[in-house]
């Protein structure tokens, strides 16, 4: 099989049918090695899953390994020359799979990755490809108070946005990374760039791994071609949120997202970097707290945040500050909430 699907489950068989579903649909699917990596659902998923697609190869964890670690042991198992990283919560057309695959092993040999256009269930565009900002800065663009004022310095200045715009996306656009949800990778670039880094659990993962991706060869968007991505089903069900994107910085997920940003932040960028992120982080704390106390009785404040809120947001900074010595230290460690 020259390509090898990817696909990690955990308590979502229902998604991972439906992706399965559109992907057969097309006789192009033949010629893909699927793997379905299932990280301990204990829930009737293998058999649902095996029962109908016979064809596909389940790949069966111990444990609740999270996003890298499962797609490395794919990788491990694949056979094909390209591996693609396929989210369950995609609904893809084999054709387009098999043009980006076609595509991406034509172009020189100095092309290591690609992906391609994300949709919304409306057809709307999602982010699919970005270019790195210093520091990883954009990251503190979620913080409620302090984020627009960064986003309208950097406006002011004119600093250019790192992701790349759907809806002029080019047919070949060169990013330095793509969305993990459709991450497309010539088994070539992963032998020099390495595997993915199994301290994630799920979040940033797949931009820490752009990274050193980017310095073996170029990453492509391809936009001309689409794919629909019911965008966050998956994580949701998981950690009970129903927020969208990367901007819930509450909750349990949004524990999660953070702990992983700050963690690849530190990889990527280096402990000064670390340091500046964090420390704008617990700035962010005080003007919280004065943004809500001068908030009028029926005045909306910035996404309708309350006290509620407020203290989730300490508490998840809280964590991230407990973990920050072992993070800056970088050694081998498994940055789990779940």
């Amino acid at each position: 099989m020259p390509l090898s699907i990817i696909i990690v489950n955990y308590k979502s068989a229902r998604l991972v049918l439906d992706c399965l579903e559109h992907l057969y649909r097309d006789a192009a699917a033949r010629e893909f090695e699927v793997l379905v990596v299932d990280n301990a659902s204990e829930d009737g998923s293998r058999e649902a899953v095996t029962t109908r697609f016979p064809q596909i190869h389940w790949v069966q964890m111990n444990n609740n390994s999270g996003f890298a670690r499962a797609n490395n042991e794919g990788m491990r198992q694949a056979t094909g020359d390209a591996f693609l990283l396929l989210n369950g919560d995609t609904l893809p057309d084999a054709r387009a799979v098999a043009a980006c695959y076609r595509r991406l092993m034509a172009m020189p040999a100095d092309s290591v990755a690609a992906g391609v256009q994300l949709l919304n269930a409306d057809g709307t565009h999602q982010i699919s490809g970005n270019y790195f900002m210093k520091g990883g800065l954009n990251y503190l663009l979620p913080l409620p108070y302090l984020g627009p004022l960064i986003k309208r310095i950097g406006e002011g200045v004119k600093v250019k946005a790192p992701h790349v715009d759907g809806e002029g996306a080019s047919m070949e656009t060169e990013v330095d990374w793509l969305n993990g949800a459709f991450l497309m990778v010539k088994r070539t670039a992963v032998a020099r760039a390495g595997p993915m880094d199994e301290d994630f659990f799920l979040y940033a993962e797949e931009a820490e791994w752009c990274g050193r991706l980017r310095k073996t060869g170029r990453l492509w968007l391809f936009g001309d071609l689409t794919l629909v991505h019911l965008q966050g089903e998956t994580a949701n069900e998981i950690f009970g949120s129903d927020g969208k994107g990367y901007y819930n910085i509450y909750d349990r997920k949004g524990l999660q997202i953070m702990l992983s940003n700050f963690l690849r932040i530190r990889k990527q960028f280096g402990v000064g970097w670390f340091a500046v992120q964090l420390f704008f982080y617990l700035l962010e704390i005080p003007f919280f707290f004065i943004g809500l106390c001068l908030s009028r009785p029926g005045r909306k404040t910035p996404g309708g945040l309350s006290w509620t809120h407020f203290r989730r947001y300490c508490h998840n900074v809280g964590f991230v500050l407990g973990k920050s010595g072992r993070i800056v230290r970088n050694k081998p460690y498994f940055y789990k909430v779940l």
